[in-house]
């Protein structure tokens, strides 16, 4: 199953993140942890100390290879520059496997305190003034559309902050999507966003509230989201600990209960490829038009294979 934390920037949906990743982890569950947020601190709230390299490229450093990975010999992506971030797979795709032995996972994928993570990569200078951070996340969007995770397995996204994942088809490929809400109105703004968005495409939310400190914040999040509201963290001195560097103690009961029933939330839930596989072609034809028929001098809607079935029957015909 694939989940997404998203929420207004300074929520916790790093630490959240992290913390449900290694909370997976522990269970012995097959997981894929990645960054997806501008600001790159999943690795950091994994544990990697602030003075050690990730150590595995980026994979917005090699989309190129990504992209002709993935195409394999679908007739239908006659090269890399055919092949924007929506494209979706068809009939001689590669499709993967959640930590399959494949050169995207082998490449890429470092294991952090038990948790495998992936990172899109930095907002760099080199991009100031002529890219958007959506044009990193293509990777991304490209290995959500090959993938074929099986139950029990799991992908855990740190997505950019608010609304602004709305920004690409991106939004779509979680089967979850946890918006963390601070008992505060911004935070509370946010959510009504996100929520909103969300709802013209039948993508599922849950609102994890975040650094409830008491009964109040707890009061003020029941009022303003409602049943939307699935479970709490409260302030953890557990969390600040680690944020300093020090590896002390255990996290609070109620909170790793929090971790739980989020699980649970995705347990819960029927994977849809045929909704999966519409609004990957959906949003490919979208963007066919808006802007990359014009960027690749190509009509991008014959990318689009009517016959390919999304899921673990497809993976019998993938090359």
């Amino acid at each position: 199953m694939r989940v997404a934390f998203v929420g207004k920037g300074g929520s916790g949906k790093t630490t959240l993140s992290a913390l449900f990743s290694r909370h997976l982890a522990d269970s012995g569950a097959p997981v894929v942890a990645i960054d997806g947020d501008i600001n790159q601190h999943l690795a950091y709230a994994l544990g990697l100390d602030e003075d050690d390299a990730f150590g595995a490229p980026p994979l917005s450093a090699r989309t190129g290879e990504i992209k002709d990975f993935l195409r394999g010999t679908n007739p239908r992506i006659a090269s890399r520059d055919a092949m924007v971030k929506t494209t979706p797979p068809g009939r001689g795709s590669r499709l993967l496997r959640l930590l399959g032995d494949d050169e995207i996972h082998g490449r890429h994928v470092r294991g952090i305190n038990g948790v495998p993570l992936m990172v899109t990569g930095a907002f760099d200078e080199g991009d100031l003034g002529v890219a958007c951070y959506h044009s990193k996340l293509g990777a991304v969007e490209l290995y959500l559309n090959h993938l074929v995770d099986g139950a029990g397995e799991y992908v855990v996204v740190d997505m950019t902050a608010g609304a602004d994942a709305f920004a690409s088809g991106l939004f779509t490929r979680f089967d979850m999507t946890f918006l963390v809400v601070e008992p505060t109105r911004k935070s509370v703004s946010v959510y009504r966003q996100y929520r909103d968005h969300a709802a013209e495409f039948g993508i599922p939310i849950g609102v994890v509230g975040n650094k409830v400190t008491g009964e109040d914040d707890l009061l003020f999040l029941k009022e303003h989201v409602g049943d939307d509201l699935l479970a709490h963290c409260v302030q953890s001195s557990f969390v600040r600990a680690q944020e300093q560097g020090r590896e002390e103690g255990e996290l609070e009961a109620h909170n790793t209960e929090t971790l739980r029933r989020l699980r649970t939330a995705v347990d819960t839930r029927t994977k849809d490829w045929a909704t999966f596989q519409r609004h990957a072609v959906e949003f490919h034809l979208r963007n066919a038009s808006a802007w990359a028929n014009e960027a690749t001098g190509q009509d991008l809607a014959t990318q689009v294979d009517p016959d390919f079935r999304h899921g673990p029957g497809a993976l019998a015909v993938s090359v």
